[in-house]
Order: C-alpha cells, then sequence, then structure tokens
C-alpha cells in the first residue's frame, strides 16, 4: 500500500472510534520488535501499527479522551473473560479460546477485546 494511502487511511479511521468513548485501551506492543520477524515485518509495515496507534493517541487527546495502555505482558488472550482462568498452553495459531474451567468458547481476538474492555472499567 502507497505511503500516502496508509498515511491518509491511519488519519481518517482512528476519528469515530476516538471522539465516541470515555477510555480507549490499547496493548502497548513492542513494534519494532515485531518489525525483527521477517514472517511479520512487512505485514505490520504495511499496516502502520505505529502510525494509527499516534493518530489514536492524537485524536483522543482532542476529544478528551482517556488512553489506557495495557502492558504487552498482560495475558488478555491468554485469560477467559467469563471466569478468569488463565490458559498458559494457548498459541499464536489458536485462533478460538477454550475456558477448561467455565467451558466458555470464544474468538481469541474478541475474549482478549473483551478483557480489555475489562481493565477501561
Amino acid at each position: 500500500m502507497p505511503y500516502t494511502k496508509r498515511r491518509l487511511r491511519s488519519w481518517r479511521e482512528p476519528a469515530p472510534d476516538a471522539e465516541r468513548p470515555r477510555v480507549i485501551v490499547l496493548e502497548d506492543l513492542n513494534i519494532i520488535g515485531m518489525l525483527k520477524n521477517r514472517r511479520l515485518a512487512r505485514a505490520i509495515a504495511d499496516v502502520g501499527m505505529y502510525e494509527f496507534k499516534r493518530q489514536i493517541l492524537y485524536k483522543a487527546e482532542q476529544a478528551g479522551v482517556q488512553v489506557l495502555l495495557a502492558s504487552r505482558w498482560e495475558p488478555s488472550s491468554k485469560t477467559c473473560s467469563c471466569c478468569g482462568w488463565v490458559n498458559e498452553a494457548l498459541t499464536l495459531s489458536d485462533r478460538v479460546f477454550v475456558c477448561l474451567e467455565c467451558g466458555s468458547v470464544q474468538d481469541r481476538d474478541a475474549n482478549a477485546a473483551n478483557n480489555l474492555a475489562a481493565l477501561a472499567q
């Protein structure tokens, strides 16, 4: 994706989300470290994660929205959003979270989003 299109997208996309909520929770990802992984580097660079995060922070500040950065070590994907059980065996290739405690079955990303939303409470 050309640089100007990526810049325009990162400028436009965060705007609606940054204006509505009182709190936004972002994971404090090590983007520079992720770029060192040859398998991830191109996809991460193409998405423009750093610029997207920068725009969210900028627009949230303009709108008076608090931004919380969840630690990159927070096990948001591995923790059940229903009961709090942590599945240490969950790998990145596992796209579905299955809780062995309460039996909850959720999409891994939706489960992580629910856990990050709980941090905002």
